[in-house]
């Protein structure tokens, strides 16, 4: 193996970027990967719980903390930029759920995460290849640790 596939996160990322090759995909991808996890956090926000035991919240947080596991297992960068990236998600979920209650926390999800896929997809179309997570569903966790280890890189960061 050569420096750049010794990880297995390199690896992921060697596969996931050769079905982003075309920049407007890649620029479709900056955006609606990060909108499409916002609305995965915000739609777990909705789900109730059982009343006295558990907060609003409860299963975003479980999953963000199952995911960041993930990320940090892969790469200590990038866990710490994903925690700090659930961390801001956190924040934002919290205070839309404050302002505009369940339902209107749900809706806004709902609206950014269709809005996001057609937005993934159009994408795809332009590039000509079908989306990653269709040949293995790991590449749904990969996508957000491509995006910030594409910040990382443009900003001088190892990961």
């Amino acid at each position: 193996m050569n420096a750049t596939t010794d990880r297995p996160i390199d690896r992921w990322f060697t596969s996931y970027s050769g079905d982003h090759r075309n920049e407007t995909n890649q620029l479709i991808h900056v955006v609606c990967v990060p909108a499409i996890l916002w609305s995965v956090v915000a739609l777990l926000w909705c789900l109730p719980v059982p009343t006295g035991l558990f907060v609003p919240g409860t299963w975003a947080a479980l999953a963000m903390f199952a995911a960041w596991m993930f990320y940090y297992r892969a790469s200590r960068p990038l866990g710490f930029g994903m925690l700090a990236t659930f961390v801001l998600m956190g924040f934002l979920t919290r205070w839309l759920y404050d302002n505009l209650g369940q339902i209107g926390l749900l809706r806004v999800a709902i609206a950014v995460f269709i809005v996001a896929w057609i937005g993934q997809f159009i994408g795809h179309k332009i590039e000509g290849k079908k989306p990653s997570f269709l040949t293995d569903l790991t590449y749904l966790l990969i996508g957000p640790a491509w995006v910030l280890a594409k910040l990382y890189r443009k900003l001088g960061w190892r990961y």
